[in-house]
């Protein structure tokens, strides 16, 4: 006897509706949990996204920031992505320049040729500090420092290579730039220990000046002293003669033995002498000790004059070729400052003269003065070989100097310029066109 299953659902089965109700539990169950994978997988496909693209951004302001330029190529040297940097040197957009092959960079056929070999020869190891000649954006050849990594794929598979570059140029101007700054670092060390030295030198003029002072003040008083005395003496002295008897044939002979006329003739002017050396080693000190002062404006009333006069000797005296000097002043020429200040403005004035002309046989120096208008212009016209026109506008820079290293500091007419500035007048160089540089010095003076 045969029997027929009934279908899960017969109705007059008691328990299909209760298995239907539960697979329908179990299929909506399984429908849940699809549906959390689901948004779990898309917020974290969600926060992947995010993080690549802050890396995409990270790395896109990475290369915006490299002054080096870079290349992204694949196997075949094809161009897949370039930065910024060689956008601008290139002088083409990152569309126009990817897609092209890498060597078209290059400035001719020669160094295409010299890439390829070089690039193929190193491989997977990679090229380090090459330098090729790549095309400009405009035109022109520029040397550029090259470095290419090889661009590998997970399972060690040359995919491509990454190059990079700096233009040469750039680190040769740096370079020299660097060793302007050294240059210039050694040359304003040396003047300033020179500065250094000068100033150690004004303290010992200074010191020497004020130990001289003392025996030149006490020479000079008893050579004066001596001087009234000898003229006492020699009254005395004439007075014993006159009383003396006519015919005391024995005294008169004592007297032309000695030479005593001859003795008193002379006495006069050798005191003199005595008195002038003195008095004019008095001047020398005071003059040094005033020099040795420059940096104290002490304001006084200054014999400009004097001051030329005195400048003028020093420096010719101690010159080591022979200068003429014409100096034509108008007298009495006065002014309210530093003598000391403005006695180093004339010597420095005339030492540069004399420098200038010191190759010359006929070396002369003209030192004239006019007063307009409240104001004295000392002209100081050499006939050297002039100032060149590159070197007139930066005379009175501090640490310009013409003359050859270990002669000159570059600081005498800065310093003298300031110092005339200081004093209400002013400073200015020229070119005479028959030859020879001219330095116009003007000063307020006091009017008579």
């Amino acid at each position: 006897m045969s029997t027929t299953a009934l279908p899960a659902d017969n109705p007059l089965d008691p328990n299909s509706a209760a298995l239907g109700e539960q697979a329908w539990i179990e299929v909506i169950q399984r429908m849940d949990e699809v549906y959390n994978d689901l948004l779990q997988y898309e917020v974290a496909l969600e926060e992947k996204n995010a993080a690549l693209e802050e890396s995409q951004q990270f790395i896109e302001s990475v290369l915006a920031a490299m002054s080096d330029i870079l290349i992204a190529c694949d196997r075949h040297g094809v161009i897949v992505e370039v930065n910024s940097s060689l956008c601008h040197f290139a002088g083409k957009t990152a569309a126009e320049l990817e897609g092209r092959p890498l060597y078209d960079l290059f400035a001719d056929n020669t160094e295409q040729a010299r890439a390829r070999e070089v690039f193929a020869r190193f491989g997977k190891d990679g090229v380090h500090d090459q330098e090729f000649f790549l095309r400009a954006g405009d035109g022109s050849t520029v040397p550029v420092s090259m470095n290419c990594t090889p661009r590998l794929s997970q399972t060690g598979k040359l995919m491509g290579m990454v190059v990079t570059g700096r233009p040469v140029g750039e680190l040769r101007k740096a370079y020299q730039a660097l060793r302007q700054a050294h240059d210039d670092l050694k040359r304003t060390q040396g003047q300033l220990l020179h500065a250094e030295k000068m100033i150690s030198l004004g303290r010992l003029v200074a010191g020497v000046a004020h130990e001289l002072n003392n025996p030149i003040s006490f020479v000079l008083g008893n050579v004066l002293s001596l001087k009234r005395y000898a003229q006492r003496l020699e009254g005395y002295l004439d007075a014993v003669h006159a009383t003396v008897a006519a015919d005391d044939e024995t005294l008169r002979e004592v007297r032309r033995a000695l030479r005593i006329e001859r003795i008193l003739a002379d006495m006069p002017a050798l005191i003199d002498g005595m008195i002038e050396g003195a008095e004019r080693t008095r001047d020398i000190v005071d003059a040094l000790k005033r020099f040795a002062a420059v940096d104290k404006m002490m304001p006084e009333q200054v014999n400009i004059n004097e001051v030329i006069e005195r400048s003028v000797r020093w420096v010719v005296q101690s010159a080591s070729a022979k200068v003429a000097v014409d100096v034509d002043l108008p007298s009495d020429l006065r002014c309210t400052g530093s003598s000391g200040q403005l006695q180093q403005v004339a010597m420095n004035l005339v030492q540069n003269a004399c420098d200038a002309m010191a190759s010359r046989d006929d070396a002369r120096l003209r030192i004239s003065g006019t007063v307009a208008d409240g104001m004295v212009r000392l002209r100081f016209a050499d006939n050297g070989p002039g100032i060149s026109d590159s070197d007139l506008g930066h005379l009175f820079e501090p640490f310009f100097t013409t003359k050859p290293v270990g002669q000159g500091t570059g600081l005498g007419l800065s310093i003298s310029y300031t110092i005339v500035e200081r004093h209400g007048g002013k400073l200015t160089a020229s070119n005479e066109a028959s030859g020879g540089a001219t330095f116009i010095l003007s000063l307020p003076v006091q009017s008579q």
